[in-house]
C-alpha cells in the first residue's frame, strides 16, 4: 500500500512539474512575441544606399561557385 501511495505522489509531482514548465514556456513565448527585434542601434540612421539588401537583391548578387563551364 505504501508503494502505491509513493508512486501516486511521484506521478502527481511529475504532472505538476510538467504543467509548471509548460506555463513558463508559454509565458516566455508571449514575452518574445511582444518584443520587436529590429536594428541593433535604431538611433543610428543608415546613409542612403546602405540599407539591408532585399532577398531579390541578394539573389542577384549571388555567384555560383564550384560549377565547371
Amino acid at each position: 500500500m505504501d508503494t502505491l501511495i509513493t508512486m501516486a505522489a511521484i506521478a502527481l509531482l511529475i504532472a505538476l512539474g510538467t504543467r509548471l514548465i509548460h506555463r513558463l514556456n508559454a509565458q516566455h513565448d508571449a514575452r518574445i512575441a511582444a518584443h520587436h527585434f529590429g536594428d541593433p542601434f535604431p538611433a543610428i540612421r543608415r546613409p542612403p544606399g546602405h540599407s539591408h539588401p532585399t532577398p531579390t537583391e541578394q539573389a542577384a548578387h549571388h555567384r555560383r561557385t564550384g560549377t565547371w563551364p
